[in-house]
């Protein structure tokens, strides 16, 4: 039977630090509580590390395969399920990850289970384990870990994780879902007006010249963009890549992230998708720390850095600063005016019942359907925008290249 080294407090206070032998840590940590012990650390003591030791010896050590990047969000939310599963099945730890471990197809989740559970073999606990690879683990995954493992409610906070990790994929996924269809028909517009624009217009414009007819203003300034499509076509072809480094320099700017994101709230529908998609987001981090006993001060701080948005970034700072004194979440939250009243008073009275997790786990949901809501709007909103321009964009080219043959028609008629 393993022996498993702990780490406790008693009912005065008192640290306590003592072995006691199980079948499993779970049982161990039972055991423990009766005992009228709180668990602060476990790990299994013994022979593990020997055996670990005498499989690197023996050259049995697993080759890892060379990877670039970090885990994709949806692997990481089908492993904490399963990782979930197997845990309310009953299994311990190690052997759990062993199993997902296995059946991982090669890449950064494959080498970082395999790191950890050689560190979880050599004594250390899943949270430390865990928090040596930022790639696989963000901050907020191995906070979790850790309160669960402090309390002993592993099983539970795994679940809770894999909940949260579902929902804000699902949310993700009706974002992207919902925009490919714009982004589709506009790249393909703008093909179809790019070609047009490079390889059709050149010969309309010899024909014109040939016949002498006198051009109306907007052949001109159809003849116009043509050649500025041509002359500055790898300039027009790579502005797309420009821009989008250009806005990423700015966002290794505090001052320049705070505008950009700032300018992104306030444009129409798209800002009210970003706004309600970052409180959704933001209230379900924030309620599912709580909710797991991570202290408040930490899960603001994981919050604020997992927000994405640096005008919500710095609410949270001063809504840090103002827990830190004392204060309540909802006054600076409120001062911030980045949410609506309701959301500063459900949270006011989730502080004062002492239900905020609940509170917050319930604005994150009504979030939810309204960013699904407003994502509706705003495709059902471009459908008959896009059409509209794109036939403005046909219509006009087809005006400007047939007024000058109807006047040579004309002429030659005449």
């Amino acid at each position: 039977m393993p022996t498993y080294q702990y780490e406790a407090m008693d009912h005065t206070g008192r640290e306590v630090k003592d072995a006691i032998d199980a079948a499993t840590q779970e049982e161990a940590q039972q055991l423990i509580r009766q005992k009228g012990f709180f668990v602060t650390k476990i790990s299994e003591k013994a022979k593990k590390t020997r055996k670990t030791g005498a499989a690197k010896k023996g050259g049995r050590r697993k080759k890892k395969s060379f990877t670039i990047g970090r885990i994709s969000t949806k692997q990481l939310c089908t492993f904490t399920r399963q990782l979930s599963t197997l845990q309310d099945a009953g299994l311990p730890i190690l052997r759990s990850l062993k199993i997902l471990e296995g059946q991982c197809k090669p890449g950064v989740l494959k080498n970082s289970l395999a790191d950890v559970i050689e560190d979880i073999e050599s004594g250390q606990t899943l949270s430390e384990a865990f928090a040596k690879h930022p790639k696989a683990f963000d901050r907020l995954y191995c906070n979790m870990i850790k309160a669960g493992e402090a309390g002993g409610a592993l099983e539970a906070i795994l679940q809770r994780l894999a909940d949260f990790k579902e929902k804000s994929q699902s949310l993700k996924r009706k974002i992207k879902g919902a925009m490919v269809y714009p982004v589709v028909v506009i790249f393909v517009a703008c093909v179809i007006v790019g070609f047009i624009l490079y390889f059709i217009i050149p010969k309309f414009e010899s024909i014109f010249k040939d016949f002498g007819v006198p051009l109306p203003k907007m052949t001109i300034f159809l003849i116009t963009a043509s050649h500025f499509l041509i002359k500055y076509f790898y300039l027009v072809f790579l502005s797309p890549l420009f821009l989008w480094i250009f806005i990423k320099l700015l966002y290794r700017n505090k001052t320049g992230a705070y505008v950009c994101d700032r300018v992104l709230l306030m444009i129409p529908v798209m800002g009210t998708i970003a706004e309600k998609s970052t409180v959704a987001r933001t209230m379900r981090t924030l309620g599912t720390l709580v909710q797991s006993g991570v202290p408040i001060l930490e899960s603001l701080n994981i919050v604020k850095e997992t927000a994405g948005n640096a005008v919500f970034e710095r609410a949270f700072t001063r809504i840090y600063d103002s827990i830190r004194e004392g204060e309540t979440i909802a006054q600076p939250l409120r001062e911030a005016r980045i949410v609506d009243d309701i959301v500063v008073n459900m949270i006011d009275v989730g502080e004062e019942t002492g239900d905020l997790d609940t509170m917050l786990n319930k604005i994150a949901d009504n979030y939810d359907e309204e960013v699904e809501v407003a994502v509706e709007s705003l495709v059902s909103l471009l459908e008959p925008i896009m059409i509209v321009v794109l036939g403005g964009i046909v219509g006009f080219i087809v005006i400007a290249l047939f007024l000058p043959l109807i006047t040579l028609i004309e002429k030659l008629s005449g």
